[in-house]
């Protein structure tokens, strides 16, 4: 018979404060704010950032090198319009990715932000299509590298898929698929940005359609692979 004198008792309480006014939650263990949990995560995910944009630039310039005329193409409006399109998709995926990684966190205003940079392209890829004739609307949808584009931005995005996942391994997140998602748009994202220094197209039907095919490749596998690799 186990004396219950001697007998050590382990308790663990944990409890979760969610604030519906601005969406942030506080973990408490013990009765005490975790501060340094959160702001450790916040650590992983700039780190996880980092490496993959350093990686997707890196291997550009391995695998493509930038387009030879770029400092001509930078006086172009569109230029910068596939660099901010890009980015703007990063910039929401990060929102969504953070969310993901704490229990409970509702999705909030995230989704919609997401779909703000695509639906904005393809007004601008629409109205273009638009003025121009029939027999020139397909050119411009599939210019001269629709076979190749999505997969290199996909190869790009590899370095931070691999960093994302090691963010939320770190984390805790409950709904695997959608932060696995996340994750993978945010790699898809910054392989974007980074492939367009070296992408010689400049259409926007172009990249309505080629460009979120190729940030839709790790999405979807993301999504796919989160259950599998997230659980706890």
């Amino acid at each position: 018979m186990i004396d219950a004198n001697r007998t050590t008792r382990t308790v663990e309480i944990r409890a979760s404060l969610y604030r519906a006014e601005d969406g942030r939650a506080l973990r408490m263990v013990g009765g005490v704010t975790d501060i340094s949990q959160r702001s450790a995560i916040e650590q992983r995910f700039a780190v996880a950032s980092a490496v993959g944009i350093a990686g997707a630039g890196g291997l550009m310039l391995a695998l493509f090198g930038l387009r030879p005329d770029l400092l001509a193409t930078m006086a172009l409006p569109m230029f910068w319009g596939k660099l901010v399109f890009a980015a703007a998709l990063a910039a929401a995926g990060l929102a969504l990715l953070r969310r993901m990684a704490r229990p409970g966190m509702p999705l909030g205003h995230a989704v919609l932000w997401l779909a703000v940079p695509p639906l904005v392209l393809w007004a601008m890829a629409l109205g273009a299509l638009w003025q121009v004739p029939a027999a020139e609307r397909v050119p411009l949808i599939l210019g001269s590298t629709w076979r190749t584009c999505p997969f290199n931005i996909a190869a790009l995005s590899v370095p931070a898929f691999v960093a994302g996942f090691w963010a939320l391994k770190g984390a805790a997140p409950t709904r695997l698929a959608w932060a696995g998602a996340a994750a993978g748009l945010l790699a898809g994202a910054l392989g974007a940005l980074v492939y367009a220094l070296h992408c010689p197209e400049m259409a926007t039907p172009f990249l309505a359609v080629w460009y979120v095919v190729g940030m839709a490749i790790p999405t979807v596998l993301g999504a796919i692979l989160g259950p599998r690799l997230l659980r706890w």
